[in-house]
């Protein structure tokens, strides 16, 4: 679990903001960006705003892979509708995702982890893809043995997230619903979020 805590918060420095609303997040005592000039205030270009959107994206959400985060984007494309809001749609509807938002694991990193490890049933089977998109209506749960580990129990209790509303959640049998697909104005990002600006980087 180190890496991924070292992960997370080399993230909050690189791009300069508390990303998860974590309290240990070192964004919290050194906001400003690592280096010997990460204090200097510079307008950034057009270019430079759209990519720092992009980048909050993907870290946000993991620290999504290029290549993949591309497919989502053009997905996204695809789908009838408002882009950018198709891509919060695709990115919620990710397992490690939903694990995270159920308060099964403490960190997106975290949820990652129980996913890869088998730990999670989707509809009663075994799924340990962390990127396998979830339908509307599906159940998420925890299998039986996973339900005791600690890191699981001590996320459940966690105060300082909710539970979003498109998500139904028993946590004393670790069984959630995926009701429905978020907007953008439904999602919980402790940090302003602009998928606009990462649909314009891609589009250039």
């Amino acid at each position: 679990m180190a890496k991924n805590e070292a992960a997370k918060h080399k993230i909050d420095r690189r791009l300069n903001v508390n990303l998860w609303g974590r309290p240990k997040s070192p964004h919290n005592k050194r906001p400003n960006r690592p280096g010997q000039h990460g204090a200097r205030n510079k307008k950034p270009t057009d270019f430079g705003t759209q990519l720092m959107a992009k980048q909050k994206l993907k870290g946000y959400y993991g620290n999504i892979g290029e290549r993949q985060f591309r497919r989502y984007y053009d997905e996204a494309i695809r789908r009838r509708g408002d882009t950018s809001e198709n891509l919060i749609g695709l990115l919620e509807s990710r397992l490690d995702t939903l694990v995270y938002r159920m308060k099964f694991a403490a960190t997106v990193f975290a949820a990652r982890q129980l996913v890869n490890h088998g730990h999670v049933q989707v509809n009663g089977k075994r799924v340990n893809i962390a990127s396998y998109l979830v339908n509307e209506g599906d159940e998420i749960t925890l299998r039986e043995k996973s339900r005791t580990i600690g890191a699981v129990q001590a996320a459940s209790e966690l105060v300082e997230r909710d539970v979003p509303e498109y998500l139904n959640v028993d946590h004393k049998t670790f069984k959630g619903k995926y009701i429905r697909k978020p907007k953008l104005a439904d999602v919980p990002y402790p940090v302003v979020m602009e998928p606009n600006l990462v649909v314009e980087f891609y589009s250039r």
